[in-house]
């Protein structure tokens, strides 16, 4: 079995971090002696000794022979990521220098402004890297299929601690009908989401008013296989208008503050969800998956909810609650 590579994310080949390892088990060692630990020879060795030194993972003992001793491991990868940290500095006051060149002509060039991302995992990467990179604002037109596993916990988890730019999600009728999304929806509000119930033509993600992704195809069943990255031109400003304009007719969506809400007030939160989900459009037997409830149970609560408000149809006692709005 290939043994496992460690060092490979701080720059580290194959071959040095299999010297350095083998040092490490074997102890000081000449030439020769590593050789034999590695399978390797001891002229390999010695061309790969500028390199060890280097890194910080080697050092040589005083005397004759020439015998080389492994840095401790704590000292070592402390070493590699100061290295690391400062290329990673250098690359990004570079990045400064170039953008600010681009920034100096006339306009971005058309080829510019648009790129194509191909395959849902490349299409997931590109959405999580514009998430994390934004730092004033994501809006976001939700609506499914879902590049990104809404179900992943540990990716769940990572993204909320990072503690992102403030977000602003418009879901539409069908954003709920993947089951686990509303839970998924409410621990957002709860991280400070702002979410609205409204009309989601297209599915969209905006980072700080700088990049946009949306699908390339229309078809819903392509709509992850390949997206469209829009960078600052006119057809990003209509976006971000478009954005707004959906924003304003959109009604507010609030899952969260159940403890907040005094027993005698109405409604009480789990027929807020039933309401909320009503004027998204939603059908009771997605409703009651979502809920986790029998379809009897969401039958009996949108038949009282519907009387309760004097609405005609079930779409209309959505609409009712968030005209009153009872969606908190």
């Amino acid at each position: 079995m290939a043994q496992r590579r460690l060092l490979e994310g701080l720059g580290v080949s194959v071959a040095e971090e299999g010297a350095y390892r083998a040092l490490l088990r074997h102890g000081p060692a000449t030439l020769s002696e590593l050789a034999t630990e590695t399978g390797s020879s001891a002229a390999a060795i010695r061309r790969m000794l500028p390199r060890l030194e280097d890194l910080g993972l080697i050092s040589r003992v005083a005397g004759r022979p020439l015998r080389l001793l492994a840095t401790p491991p704590n000292i070592a990868i402390d070493i590699l990521v100061a290295r690391r940290q400062e290329e990673i500095t250098h690359s990004r006051a570079a990045a400064a220098v170039l953008a600010t060149e681009v920034a100096e002509r006339s306009g971005p060039h058309p080829e510019e402004v648009l790129e194509v991302v191909s395959g849902r995992d490349a299409v997931a990467r590109r959405y999580l890297q514009m998430e994390r990179n934004a730092t004033e604002e994501m809006l976001v037109l939700v609506h499914p299929p879902y590049a990104v596993d809404i179900s992943d916990d540990r990716e769940n988890r990572q993204r909320a601690a990072r503690q992102g730019a403030p977000t602003r999600g418009i879901y539409g009728p069908q954003a709920f009908e993947q089951p686990g999304m509303l839970a998924h929806t409410r621990h957002a509000i709860a991280d400070g989401e702002q979410a609205r119930l409204g009309h989601v033509p297209v599915k969209l993600a905006i980072a700080d008013a700088r990049t946009a992704i949306l699908p390339l195809v229309s078809d819903e069943d392509q709509a992850v296989e390949s997206a469209l990255v829009v960078h600052p031109s006119a057809l990003l400003d209509a976006l971000v208008g478009l954005f707004e304009t959906l924003w304003r007719a959109a009604v507010p969506l609030r899952l969260t503050g159940a403890e907040a809400l005094e027993p005698e007030v109405w409604p009480q939160t789990p027929d807020t969800e039933v309401l909320a989900l009503l004027a998204a459009g939603m059908k009771d037997d997605t409703i009651a998956r979502q809920l986790g409830l029998s379809p009897r149970t969401v039958q009996r609560r949108v038949q009282m909810l519907s009387e309760r408000l004097g609405a005609r149809t079930r779409f209309h006692a959505g609409f009712l609650a968030a005209q009153q709005n009872l969606l908190r």
